[in-house]
């Protein structure tokens, strides 16, 4: 068992205790209290953590690493497929390399799972997939896959190539045919199984059935307010579950995004304007939102910033209007609520997952440092100079 002793426990479930303790067994979280006491067992760990503060791994909602990988180049480049442009059927977890070293800078910023999955180039990118961060093996890392089905809008698909779309009417007008396609298909494959006949699985539209039966939602890469509205009357239009990530114009239609009741991951304001559709990006659509009523992440976009700088994205959207608890659960809670991971992460509650971080201070702020990384109970990392 590992003990956590006398630490500032911010738990994300509306919870503080100021001086509290962590009981781990196994894999699992089995005691959060104010005081725990253990008889003395060799085998048993304890980390003192008096004056630090303990928080749920940090969540990180929307990345590619481990498919753009660091340092690589062309060789490490498996983000996007460019000879298709809707590509339901791709997988991110044939594409993820755990060897990426931006595992590890992960795991020194506290976090401790990531959503991972295809860029924006396509229509339709493909499956996400929902992991911890520590690992070797992808099987053995995943929590959830597939997590979510990869669509775009905006001016990224545009550019896919000579068999990419050239306009946003063409990029809605292929989305709705696949949509389509695949009702008939889920229809059929209904009928079929009802009246005990024979049916051939397709592999193209079988991924769609768990965003039909809305298992999974539709990830969809919006920036510009009127792609972001096209992606909600889609989504909307087939009764799909949806996470609008960047949304980097929220601010100027938050009260349409909070009627449309669908969650945001917001991001990456860390990083250059380099296209027109993100000229307005601003920290402030995060506090814009929030004080909605919507649920909203941050995202690194990893590799477009780098991934263990999302606690300072944060901190940063906290400068600019987003209140302090609330950038806390961008990175933790909310992730956890729109990814569909809550009952295993996002917070420190008995039966959960022992994902924990523990740093000096606050890690929205810059010199906050990285004591453990606590994984599935193990300690994963150690700052150095703790001996």
């Amino acid at each position: 068992m590992l003990l956590i002793k006398n630490g500032k426990i911010i738990t994300m479930t509306g919870e503080i205790l100021e001086q509290g303790d962590i009981l781990i067994e196994n894999k699992t979280i089995k005691a959060v209290e104010a005081q725990i006491n253990l008889l003395p067992n060799k085998e048993d760990k304890v980390i003192d953590a008096t004056g630090l503060w303990v928080m749920p791994g940090i969540i990180e909602a929307h990345c590619h690493i481990g498919i753009t990988e660091e340092k690589k180049g062309a060789e490490g480049e498996d983000c996007n497929e460019t000879t298709e442009v809707v590509v339901p059927y791709l997988r991110a977890i044939d594409a993820i390399n755990p060897l990426d070293p931006a595992f590890h800078n992960a795991i020194q910023a506290g976090i401790t799972s990531v959503m991972v999955g295809p860029g924006s180039a396509n229509v339709v990118g493909g499956q996400f997939a929902f992991l911890k961060t520590h690992g070797r093996v992808i099987d053995d890392m995943l929590i959830l896959a597939p997590a979510a089905m990869k669509v775009s809008f905006g001016e990224n698909p545009k550019s896919n190539g000579s068999k990419g779309p050239t306009s946003r009417m063409t990029i809605a007008s292929m989305l709705r045919e696949e949509l389509f396609h695949a009702v008939q298909y889920k229809q059929k494959k209904e009928k079929a199984f009802e009246e005990k006949t024979d049916f051939t699985i397709d592999f193209r539209l079988e991924p769609w059935l768990p965003v039909l039966n809305r298992e999974i939602p539709l990830k969809a890469h919006v920036h510009r307010a009127d792609d972001i509205l096209t992606a909600i009357r889609i989504a909307k239009e087939f009764s799909c579950n949806m996470t609008l990530d960047h949304c980097t114009e929220g601010h100027n239609i938050a009260e349409e995004i909070k009627m449309s009741g669908y969650h945001v991951i917001l991001g990456p304001d860390m990083a250059s304007r380099n296209k027109l559709e993100i000229e307005n990006a601003d920290f402030k659509t995060s506090g814009v939102l929030s004080k909605k009523g919507v649920t909203v992440a941050i995202t690194t976009d990893h590799p477009v910033t780098l991934i263990q700088y999302l606690p300072i994205c944060a901190g940063l959207a906290v400068k600019k209007g987003l209140e302090m608890m609330e950038g806390l659960k961008a990175i933790t809670i909310n992730p956890a609520i729109i990814c569909g991971v809550a009952n295993r992460v996002g917070s420190i509650e008995v039966g959960k997952d022992a994902d924990i971080a523990i740093f000096t201070g606050n890690p929205m702020e810059t010199f906050t440092q990285t004591v453990y990384t606590i994984i599935d109970g193990q300690i994963i990392y150690k700052m150095k100079d703790l001996g």
